[in-house]
């Protein structure tokens, strides 16, 4: 240590000890919770007052606040608490000193950074980590750890104050594999006791937990490993102010009051606290209301408001309205006065009591768009830049930089384009050795114009997406959040999902970007609409929290109704309750092939978690659907009891497990029936016998019920090398050896044999009816416990599909709490 530092920190500490103020200890009280800080800036305690417990973990020292300078986390070593002015003074080596200013609520403790010396050159504030034992339940998006009886939880108080820790430079917040003992279903062995963390502003530990905070100093350009790219820059930023005045709260609480405390911090802070119908968005239970997904425009919006309506649903989701992202013109068949026919359609739905919202990819930008063409915005995102090393015209192919460094990064390169002036200019490859050169180069590309250029011009690498777009900087990317406001001001729109909410990494500023994003969307609504348009994403953030109504991920294009990412849908569940918001399932595509029985299977495990889902259809889909009416009841039906909350807390956990089928109905007496529905998938194969050889195939199924007559769903299963001419003719059942029923019908692929335990029906594939089978036997009978199934019928070729059987039985039916007589009065009117 230099001399003069020396001097300067001894002198520091013999003046504070002159002065008597040098306290060994300070301490913070809320009404529930203790902090304590040590003479150096150290946590000396994270008590719960009421147990008298301390949850700091103190195998390790935390610091209420650290600084980065030059690479390195500096921790402060001296602090002196000022009483009356509230204040405390951090001192750290380099004679630099930082003040806090405290505020002490009867929830919750605010710290705010409002001065710091040498500010310029602090690269960052880092608030923790704050180690705690509490292990039990981490909440790393919200910033909350609980466990049975106290919860510990930090909330940044201005979006500059990111969440997390510093490790990355990016400031993108990482995803990463933890253990939980939470509930678990349905989940593979090997996933079983892990979680996919989303984010590390509160993190899992061995020793419990970790919370922690930080805001960077943006001050000067900085060159980055960002989005698959080793080399990017990202630009300064000075309009936040720097490391000062960044603002944290930290609380400590009974578990139960977690979200409550969260709710005041909201309002005395001044963060954004959304309402839904006079109801804290984070609290309401139309916070998870589902919503039709389909296409509509002008023309046939009243059928897209029908179905909506028979469905028992308020919010109709426009699922690909626009031709060009960016300024957002809509599609002009279904929208010819843009967005003045979009406010006709919602003034239209209004009158319904129907919700419009509408999709976008947040900061894309398709290469149609006036931000592209025919003049590229100078303010499209850019990966980095380089100089042309000789003249050019409007017809070279061949383009010389003088550093390749930001140009040959194509992991995540789509579209290869470059930017020189007015021009955007393509290329296919670079050159591999000096002279650097873009090769097999398309001129004027995305309708801008071909021009010459001269040697020293600069030349920038464009940003883009997989999805074959542009994207914005920050600048740009807080004019598309206007726009997306000044849309919803205009027309009315009361939803939206902010997907592709990580295109604003193109900003260089990781999450930060994102966040501000969404803040001046929100903050430029409109005051009738601010707090009231449902949002949502499946990108969170810290702060975004406090802004979205929800996440909601989940997507059915993958695999079949029940498969398609019906892991990721489960775990997700545990995410929502880590982090105390409402729960989504995500996406379903209902299409003109999708049974009632799917359908209901879903719409149990919205049952079992309180979680909404967003159906994706068409109106043409359901128009050819025979069983549509069917369908849209059991909508209407089971999301109005989930709203109303009458499925039990023991009835939610058994339909939380994807094996539990579940059937419900209205009785004669206006009561809602849970009926639990048992199953068997059954499988026979075509046989090659010889003449006179018995074919038939035996089955066990262990029947949980009362005796009942069958019930099954037979069909075809065909695969790649099956003949589809081949047909099963007259399938026949016997069971326990009672007398076999045999089904007059041959059964063709894409058909269904249907029976309800009463009749027995034959569809096609969009369930459209096309014959009820007039039985020549009664149905046989199912008993409690094991029973012997027989299945036979007759190929009438080779190569036959299999059969598929699905025989189903129900359980004794519970009934729901009784509806209000509202309820009766509006279920007895639709």
């Amino acid at each position: 240590m230099r001399l003069l530092d020396r001097y300067r920190k001894i002198s520091l500490l013999a003046l504070l000890l002159i002065a008597g103020k040098a306290n060994s200890q300070v301490y913070f009280k809320t009404a529930s919770f203790k902090i304590g800080l040590g003479k150096e800036g150290e946590l000396t305690e994270l008590t719960d007052l009421k147990m008298q417990k301390n949850y700091l973990y103190r195998n390790e020292v935390a610091y209420l606040l650290n600084i980065k300078i030059d690479d390195k986390i500096i921790h402060p070593n001296a602090l002196l608490w000022h009483g009356k002015s509230s204040l405390i003074s951090l001192s750290y080596p380099g004679n630099i000193q930082a003040q806090i200013k405290v505020a002490q609520n009867s929830s919750y403790v605010s710290f705010e950074m409002v001065k710091i010396s040498n500010a310029d050159h602090i690269q960052l504030v880092q608030w923790g980590p704050y180690p705690t034992t509490i292990g039990e339940t981490i909440g790393e998006v919200v910033g909350v750890v609980r466990n049975k009886d106290f919860a510990i939880g930090i909330q940044a108080l201005n979006v500059k104050t990111l969440g997390g820790n510093t490790t990355i430079d990016n400031d993108i917040q990482p995803a990463f594999e933890g253990f939980t003992n939470g509930n678990i279903v349905d989940i593979s062995k090997d996933q079983q006791n892990k979680q996919m963390f989303r984010g590390d502003v509160a993190k899992p530990m061995p020793y419990g937990s970790s919370l922690q905070a930080y805001c960077r100093n943006r001050n000067t350009d900085r060159v980055i490993e960002n989005w698959s790219h080793a080399r990017y820059i990202a630009p300064a930023y000075t309009e936040d102010g720097g490391v000062v005045g960044s603002k944290l709260a930290l609380f400590g609480v009974a578990s139960s009051n977690a979200l409550n405390t969260i709710s005041t911090i909201e309002l005395k802070e001044n963060l954004p606290h959304p309402m839904l119908d006079g109801v804290w968005g984070k609290q309401a239970r139309n916070a998870s209301e589902s919503y039709l997904i389909m296409s509509f425009g002008e023309s046939n919006l009243q059928e897209a408001m029908d179905l909506t309506k028979q469905a028992g649903l308020r919010y109709l989701y426009l699922d690909d309205p626009f031709e060009t992202w960016g300024h957002f013109k809509l599609k002009s068949k279904e929208f010819p006065k843009n967005w003045e026919s979009l406010k006709a359609c919602i003034d239209m739905a209004k009158a319904q009591d129907v919700r419009i919202g509408l999709h976008t990819l947040s900061n894309f930008i398709t290469t149609s768009d006036a931000y592209v063409s025919p003049i590229p915005d100078k303010r499209l995102a850019k990966v980095g830049y380089s100089q042309l090393t000789e003249t050019i015209d409007a017809t070279t192919n061949e383009i010389g930089i003088k550093d390749t460094s930001y140009f040959n990064q194509f992991a995540n390169n789509t579209l290869k384009a470059c930017v020189i002036g007015n021009e955007i200019i393509r290329y296919g490859s670079i050159s591999s050795a000096a002279p650097w050169k873009l090769l097999d180069c398309q001129r004027g590309a995305f309708g801008t114009k071909a021009s010459s250029h001269q040697a020293n011009d600069s030349i920038g690498k464009l940003m883009d997406h997989a999805y074959k777009v542009f994207l914005g900087n920050h600048e740009l990317d807080q004019e598309i959040a206007k726009t997306i406001a000044r849309l919803f001001n205009e027309t009315g729109l009361m939803q939206i999902s902010f997907d592709g909410l990580e295109g604003c990494w193109s900003e260089g500023m990781g999450d930060y970007g994102k966040q501000l994003f969404t803040k001046t969307w929100f903050d430029n609504l409109a005051p009738e609409l601010k707090g009231k348009v449902i949002n949502d994403a499946s990108n969170p953030g810290h702060f975004f929290w406090h802004i979205y109504t929800r996440m909601n991920w989940g997507e059915p294009w993958y695999a079949g109704f029940r498969e398609s990412q019906v892991q990721l849908r489960l775990k997700n569940q545990q995410f929502f309750r880590r982090n105390l918001m409402p729960s989504m399932l995500g996406w379903f595509s209902l299409k003109s092939e999708t049974s009632l029985e799917d359908i209901e299977w879903m719409l149990a495990r919205g049952a079992g978690f309180n979680a909404g889902f967003g159906l994706s259809t068409r109106i043409e889909s359901l128009k050819k659907h025979g069983r549509r009416d069917e369908i849209l009841k059991a909508i209407k039906l089971w999301e109005t009891a989930r709203l109303n909350g009458f499925f039990t807390e023991a009835q939610q956990q058994k339909m939380q497990d994807v094996k539990n089928e579940f059937h419900l109905q209205m009785n004669g007496k206006g009561q809602y029936e849970l009926t639990p529905v048992y199953n068997a998938y059954l499988v026979y194969g075509q046989k090659i016998k010889q003449p006179g050889e018995p074919t038939y195939s035996s089955y066990e199924f262990n029947n949980p019920a009362e005796k009942q007559p069958v019930e099954f769903i037979i069909s075809l299963a065909p695969k790649k090398d099956n003949d589809p001419e081949v047909l099963f003719n007259n399938p026949s059942i016997a069971i326990n050896q009672q007398e076999t029923i045999s089904l007059p019908v041959n059964l063709k692929s894409n058909q269904y044999l249907y029976c309800d335990g009463q009749t027995v029906k034959l569809y096609n594939k969009q369930w459209q009816l096309l014959q009820t089978l007039h039985l020549s036997a009664p149905l046989p009978m199912l008993v409690k416990g094991k029973n012997e199934i027989v299945f036979d019928g007759s190929y009438s070729g080779e190569n036959g599909a299999d059969v598929k059987i699905e025989v189903r039985c129900k359980g004794i039916a519970e009934l729901l709490q009784p509806i209000a007589k509202n309820e009766k009065e509006k279920v007895a009117k639709n």
